[in-house]
């Protein structure tokens, strides 16, 4: 039986961040004191960026290259007679944003490859995939002239109608750090660089700008500062990019708290910290933080650093440190090596790895002896716009722009299947119809409508049934930058899906035939009203440019679904443990602008009143019911989970679990083991269990077995105590989990910490301001 060792896994898939040696930053520090203090503030504030449809911000200054990679974020500033080039980032959660075309010229194209979204991605709860697209991503970033890519993001599914969840990972910041090193250790491999973002707790798009996250200083250190802890130790990405919010009153980007005592004196982080484009409010504060550069930036910014120091307001030593940092990064780009971009990077094997990671990261929620379909489906019958018309990705700058997107039916005909035809016209010829109806888009960013869904008639339901031997319908969803989801319409399904729904399988079922509904969405919805009708579920996510393809290799058996949520789907959106404060509340009725007059938000405030309840650590400490847990997914084949064997233990909260999982079905599959901790309770409250390790196995067939072996340390046992400042592993009886599920539990095992155990002392830092009314856990 070939073993794994879980925690072994990030090291596996390379740490290859910028080592960050004393010659190399004291040659970052010899560059910048050859450099007069106008080229210091320009080297700390971005050159500026085109918007199509916006005035350009940023004015070039002459001898630079504004648009080096057309369709690019943001570049640097160069200072030519010292050999510092400028640099270029670009948008690229799930793939990078860049222009297709060139200066009007269709004659050589530009096109990235567009892999999953994120929650697509974590569904696979596979490392090795995250660091594979981040492989893949990071060849097509240096083909392309890139230096460092805005990705990967990882802030908390706080709330289902978060309109960017579908850039994130989880509601769980073990998944979202961990997936997050694997992939900023692919795309680094590559000698180009990551931004993590968005440091931190931005969980919500509505007044993005002008809202006050106010958090419990536990609830910051175990959810929301966590996953970005993790993914800085296991993978030391070169940038890190602050938030919008102002975190208990302070803007993050001018948090010295935040990107300082914590950051890099409690974490050691060794790269530079970027703003979110236009984020923040003083310059001067920001570079005080340690925000080392201002992005997009704007020759207004470069005067006020300028006559900041001129004043004696900012030292010139800060600039200098900040500079210090951006260069000592900056020199292990292609730009700074003078790598020539090929701009022919490898589409066709990128393709291929975004198809394999669509299909592992596909969770299969219902299964009614309908899937995988038998080789006496020959023709399928195709309901709802996006069977035709697939969503591949999210909105704004997690977008990419891709040659094609494969769709559910190209996918199926693909793989040789029929679908009805008189059913397919008529839905190309509505959707032909109410795309014709739309508005061009303004500005990338701007996300459009949904197309009212086609309404097959009765006659033509009754033609399909008879006609085809399966009925497949897809719900779609999108979202994006600037506005978070609905309740209403988009988290619920609207009136005609639900009404397609029920047609579509009762006509089928009366006909003994099958119904299936794909969920072809980047962020969670409403099931629990319709789950009963379909014969399958299958929840797609959105799969980059290669998702109908992916899906069909699930649906037809090709692939066994692996896929496993990292959020809840819960019965209700009431449910939610911050259903009754999402997304805040507006103290100002006045819109803030900010640059070309652009509506920046209302001063809010949120309060996380949840604390640390979050997703599953709520729905399971107080007992609520869900219609899919955390960690759930369905198989074609079964597994058999062995004894969990605690293995060695050192008394002080370092100890080796292992399991031996048999695939006891009859076709060849992986599972995902989760492995949870539930913690003696003392002075405080606790979660019921909490996720603190998992692994994949590899495809087992048919009655083989493999050992995962996970090691646990004193932090995985610990809480923070915000009265001592401290990480604490408190004495008493532990039980671990091995679990296919939040709340399908399978194995259990325990142990005794004799003493309490002080795991690290931490800086009493980002207190709240207000006194939190926070929700204790019930047991």
């Amino acid at each position: 039986m070939k073993e794994v060792l879980a925690t072994a896994m990030a090291l596996m898939l390379s740490l290859v961040s910028i080592s960050q040696t004393p010659a190399q930053v004291e040659k970052a520090r010899t560059l910048v004191g050859k450099m007069t203090l106008d080229e210091k503030a320009r080297l700390v504030v971005g050159m500026g960026m085109k918007i199509p449809g916006l005035p350009s911000v940023g004015v070039p200054t002459v001898g630079q290259t504004e648009d080096k990679v057309s369709g690019a974020a943001g570049t640097t500033f160069s200072i030519p007679r010292l050999g510092v080039p400028t640099t270029v980032l670009a948008d690229g959660p799930a793939g990078l944003r860049i222009s297709p075309f060139r200066n009007n010229d269709s004659s050589q194209s530009f096109f990235c490859t567009a892999f999953p979204v994120a929650t697509l991605i974590a569904s696979s709860w596979d490392m090795e995939i995250a660091n594979k697209v981040g492989k893949a991503m990071g060849a097509e970033a240096k083909a392309y002239g890139i230096d460092i890519i805005l990705a990967p993001a990882l802030n908390i599914h706080r709330n289902p109608l978060g309109g960017r969840n579908f850039e994130y990972y989880s509601e769980d910041p073990v998944v979202s750090g961990l997936m997050a090193a694997a992939a900023v250790n692919g795309i680094e491999s590559n000698g180009v660089g990551t931004s993590i973002k968005h440091f931190a707790a931005n969980n919500q798009e509505t007044n993005r700008n002008q809202i006050n996250t106010i958090a419990s200083e536990r609830a910051l250190r175990e959810i929301y500062l966590r996953g970005f802890e993790i993914a800085v130790k296991k993978s030391q990405p070169w940038t890190i990019m602050s938030s919008y919010n102002r975190l208990n009153g302070v803007y993050t980007s001018e948090s010295y708290d935040l990107l300082t005592t914590i950051l890099r004196k409690e974490w050691g982080y060794k790269g530079y910290v970027m703003t979110d484009w236009f984020g923040g409010s003083d310059v001067v504060a920001q570079m005080k933080a340690g925000n080392d550069m201002i992005m997009p930036g704007m020759p207004s910014q470069v005067k006020m650093l300028l006559d900041a120091v001129k004043s004696g307001n900012l030292d010139e030593k800060v600039l200098n440190e900040n500079a210090t940092r951006i260069l000592a990064v900056s020199m292990h780009g292609p730009s700074f090596l003078h790598l020539a971009p090929s701009n022919k990077p490898d589409l066709k094997a990128h393709a291929k790895v975004a198809r394999d990671a669509a299909a592992e990261g596909i969770v299969l929620l219902k299964n009614n002896r309908a899937l995988p379909m038998d080789k006496m489906v020959k023709v399928v019958a195709a309901f709802g716009n996006t069977s035709y018309n697939f969503i591949s990705g999210g909105s704004g700058s997690g977008d990419v722009n891709e040659a094609y997107t494969v769709s559910l039916v190209q996918g199926m005909q693909q793989a040789g299947f029929g679908f009805f035809e008189p059913l397919e016209k008529q839905y190309l010829a509505h959707i032909k119809a109410e795309e014709a109806k739309r508005p061009a888009k303004k500005v990338f960013f701007e996300l459009q409508p949904p197309l009212p869904e086609y309404k097959p008639t009765l006659d033509g339901l009754q033609q399909a049934a008879s006609n085809a031997d399966v009925a497949i319908i897809t719900i779609g969803r999108n979202a994006g930058e600037f506005q978070d989801r609905k309740k209403e319409n988009d988290f619920d399904l609207t009136a005609d899906e639900k009404q397609l729904i029920t047609d579509v399988t009762s006509v089928f079922r009366a006909k003994g035939k099958k119904a299936i509904v794909v969920l072809n969405i980047g962020g969670v919805i409403e099931t629990a009203s319709w789950s009963d009708k379909p014969d399958a579920i299958v929840l797609a996510w959105q799969g980059g440019q290669e998702a109908g393809n992916a899906l069909a290799d699930v649906l037809t058996g090709k692939v066994n679904p692996s896929g496993k949520l990292t959020m809840t789907f819960p019965v209700k959106y009431e449910d939610v443990p911050s259903a009754g404060n999402f997304p805040g509340k507006e103290i100002s009725d006045n819109v803030v602008k900010g640059p070309f007059g652009m509506a920046m938000g209302k001063l809010s405030e949120v309060v996380y009143e949840e604390g640390i309840y979050v997703g599953y650590r709520y729905f399971n400490s107080y007992k609520v019911s869900v219609a899919f847990p955390f960690g759930f997914g369905l198989s074609y084949t079964t597994f058999n989970y062995g004894k969990l064997q605690i293995e060695k233990q050192d008394g002080k909260g370092n100890l080796t679990a292992s399991i031996s999982i048999t695939n006891s079905g009859k076709s060849a599959g992986r599972e995902v083991v989760q492995l949870y901790v539930a913690a003696p309770v003392k002075e405080m409250d606790k979660p019921a269990e909490e996720l603190r390790a998992f692994a994949k196995t590899k495809l087992l067939k048919p009655g083989e077995s493999q050992v995962l072996r996970f090691e646990l340390t004193p932090k995985d046992l610990a809480s923070f105590y915000s009265d001592r400042s401290a990480w604490i592993a408190d004495a008493g009886l532990y039980t671990i989990s091995a679990n296919a599920s939040a709340i399908d539990f399978k194995q259990l095992a325990t142990f005794t910490l004799p003493q309490e155990v002080v795991v690290e002392n931490c800086n009493k830092v980002l207190v709240p301001q207000v006194e939190i009314n926070e929700w204790t856990g019930k047991r």
